[in-house]
């Protein structure tokens, strides 16, 4: 695989809100979304596209200032929520854009995690069944 070219800032904003990257980024999406820290790279990008949303919400909703707190933290959680749930499938809507078949990120983390689940087996190997 080709060295990653990470997108300028602009570029990465759009790509939180779903734009596709040009295809000289295209192995960088694979790397987002397969990296060791994928997860949280997801959850950044989640929360750069409800930070905005939060803070207008915020600033317009009527009321003293503990409702509208609580109801823009209940909105966050739900959107969280649904993000967290539906973590894989946008991974994988990611990549697709990038021109890969669908399934290649996950294939990708699998072959990263096959001499992390080999050295855990031999250790509970080595541990529990001497």
């Amino acid at each position: 695989m080709d060295e990653p070219i990470r997108p300028n800032p602009l570029r990465w904003l759009a790509y939180c809100y779903g734009a596709g990257l040009p295809a000289r980024h295209g192995s960088w999406v694979v790397h987002d979304v397969t990296t060791r820290t994928w997860q949280l790279r997801h959850l950044v990008r989640t929360t750069v596209q409800l930070l905005p949303i939060g803070v207008l919400l915020y600033l317009l909703i009527p009321g003293p200032v503990h409702v509208k707190a609580l109801s823009v933290l209940a909105g966050a959680i739900l959107g969280y929520f649904y993000s967290v749930a539906y973590m894989y499938e946008s991974a994988e809507h990611r990549v697709a854009k990038a021109g890969y078949p669908v399934g290649h990120a996950a294939a990708v983390r699998e072959r990263a995690d096959e001499g992390t689940r080999a050295a855990a087996r031999e250790r509970y190997e080595r541990r529990w069944r001497r």
